[in-house]
């Protein structure tokens, strides 16, 4: 029995509150279970230098932790400089929301997503990106609302879980009290067409078998599937 009394293929209560913020061109709140992450979408007119003319956008993200989102406090690290997890995430973040962007149709400005984590229940990664896309794209329908794209460049959904293998078993959606005991700890991002856009796994005490990733990377996309028609129906 997992500690949520979850199924092993089941996910944590999701939900995406869009519109969640005032100013920002496209915010959500998104809720993994006891995870709450707060994504907003800001559209800057001209792309970073490297890709002033040459007729591309540019998707990126900042990734950061309230001081509190813990059990305990974290120090700010705007004051402390930023740790290399944050950064490896952030990193993650922006190369999954630029798997489902036409730069060409975004055209040369850049749409940069903050994920600020409020309160953290493990995942805060994946409800990132998850939440992350369905900012983007509503930023992204601002711009086809003002004629300034002639359709909306992000159209391929995004999303992402994580699995593990805990107690012999392999799980989905893993939260902080299976995160921290699992042998084994896996994140998937998956295109909604199934198309996989990028894999994290690793062993954190035994090694695990070619079975144990094809029956995480099943359950990711099953996982995957259910996130999709969540971010459907937030977008209706």
């Amino acid at each position: 029995m997992r500690p949520s009394g979850r199924q092993a293929d089941q996910l944590r209560e999701i939900s995406i509150e869009t519109g969640f913020t005032r100013h920002a061109e496209g915010s959500v709140l998104i809720r993994f279970g006891d995870t709450h992450v707060l994504c907003t979408a800001s559209i800057e007119a001209k792309p970073p230098p490297w890709l002033r003319k040459t007729g591309l956008g540019w998707v990126t993200a900042e990734y950061g932790m309230l001081p509190r989102a813990t059990n305990t406090r974290n120090r700010r690290e705007a004051r402390n400089g930023q740790t290399g997890r944050t950064t490896e995430i952030q990193r993650l973040i922006g190369r999954a929301l630029r798997a489902g962007t036409d730069r060409v149709v975004l055209g040369e400005r850049q749409i940069i997503i903050d994920c600020d984590v409020l309160q953290a229940d493990g995942g805060t990664r994946t409800a990132a990106i998850t939440g992350g896309w369905v900012a983007l794209h509503l930023a992204a329908r601002k711009l086809v609302e003002a004629k300034e794209c002639i359709e909306n460049p992000i159209g391929e959904h995004i999303a992402a879980v994580s699995c593990g293998v805990c107690n012999g078993e392999v799980v989905l959606d893993l939260d902080y009290a299976e995160d921290s005991e699992a042998g084994t700890d896996a994140n998937f991002v998956i295109a909604g067409s199934g198309g996989l856009v990028e894999l994290q796994a690793s062993a954190e005490g035994a090694t695990f078998s070619e079975d144990e990733f094809l029956d995480m990377l099943r359950l990711a996309r099953k996982g995957v599937g259910e996130l999709v028609a969540i971010q459907k129906a937030a977008l209706e």
